[in-house]
């Protein structure tokens, strides 16, 4: 997922994606403390997908004030 990607989302789509992004970190998480994570890069890459989203957001947000 690119930041070029995120930015023609709207405000809701990019709210949404947060939430999906922070329900797979908390399995990964899950999977992690019990030993069945098969990809443990992917928890960094999530990680760096929130904040993505969280940045795209608060630019878009700043741009409206």
């Amino acid at each position: 997922m690119t930041a070029k990607e995120l930015r023609s989302k709207s405000t809701e789509e990019l709210q949404k994606e947060l939430l999906e992004l922070k329900d797979e970190l908390f399995k990964l998480r899950f999977q992690h403390a019990t030993n069945q994570l098969e990809n443990p890069q992917r928890l960094g890459a999530v990680k760096r997908d929130i904040a993505r989203v969280n940045t795209i957001l608060r630019e878009q947000e700043l741009k409206a004030n």
